[in-house]
């Protein structure tokens, strides 16, 4: 089957944030799910954003090759959420994982399906420092399909990069052929 390349955006603040970002890239890779990862960009820890007084996030960004479409994409990030531990809470609020689809491809869409609200590219990324920096890192020279600018300079001029703490890499094993 076709797969597709998607930029995916990673955080979690509660807990052992990275523990948590581990075990979301190794159910990730689980066979047989249609996501394989393929790599990582460094980890940041990063203020909140949207709503105060909570624990400071780790934020990554992942390069995966999927064999699902966006909706069914969008589905299993929130079943390997749940299985991380994540429970209902408020908008922008503390959570144990995080996972947002950043890009899928070239494709550009606004569509409510199977439950789901999904914007590709995600509506919020060139607002926010803990996606750009990291995607960054990745595809720097990538052209955001609705704003006609790089990511990488899209990154050098957004808001909240005092905010950001560089740590280091995420381990990523993808040694292991899916699907």
């Amino acid at each position: 089957m076709r797969e597709n390349i998607a930029y995916l955006g990673l955080g979690s603040n509660l807990g052992d944030r990275w523990a948590n970002l581990k075990s979301v890239v190794r159910l990730l890779n689980a066979p047989n799910q249609g996501v394989r990862v393929i790599r990582s960009s460094r980890v940041y820890e990063t203020e909140p954003w949207g709503l105060a007084g909570q624990p400071r996030f780790l934020n990554c960004a992942l390069q995966a090759a999927t064999s699902l479409p966006p909706f069914p994409l969008l589905r299993r990030l929130k079943e390997v959420e749940d299985a991380v531990g994540r429970k209902p809470g408020p908008r922008y609020g503390p959570r144990v994982a995080d996972l947002d689809i950043l890009l899928y491809g070239g494709l550009t869409l606004d569509e409510t399906a199977e439950g789901m609200a999904l914007q590709v590219p995600h509506p919020r990324l060139h607002l926010r420092s803990f996606a750009l920096v990291p995607l960054a890192e990745l595809i720097p020279e990538y052209v955001h399909p609705l704003l006609d600018q790089t990511i990488g300079s899209l990154a050098q001029k957004v808001d909240g990069l005092e905010g950001l703490t560089l740590l280091g890499p995420l381990p990523v094993s993808n040694t292991e052929p899916h699907d």
